[in-house]
């Protein structure tokens, strides 16, 4: 898809400290994830035991986000919808 950033100049990539830190509604979107197949239960059921968010994202780009560009333009996605603090930041350095 146009405009969507690939593998090290992903955006979740690029993006990786200022998404770990501040991402923090990630229940949401380890739903999404499964749902779309993104990741197993049983890397969600794990992921979701953690304790705090910044835990679950590093367990997700441990895991689930090195599979390649396509887990990480559907996380994208899902960010877009569930991180509404996020927003602005997507915005500024998508337009780059």
């Amino acid at each position: 898809e146009a405009g969507t950033p690939r593998t090290e100049n992903h955006f979740v990539d690029k993006h990786r400290v200022e998404l770990i830190q501040r991402v923090s509604n990630i229940e949401p979107i380890l739903d999404e994830l499964l749902k779309e197949k993104v990741i197993q239960q049983e890397s969600y059921d794990r992921i979701r035991a953690l304790q705090t968010s910044q835990e679950k994202m590093r367990e997700l780009y441990s895991g689930p986000l090195k599979a390649g560009s396509a887990s990480k333009d559907v996380f994208y996605q899902i960010l877009q919808t569930h991180e509404r603090l996020l927003k602005h930041l997507i915005d500024e350095f998508s337009a780059k």
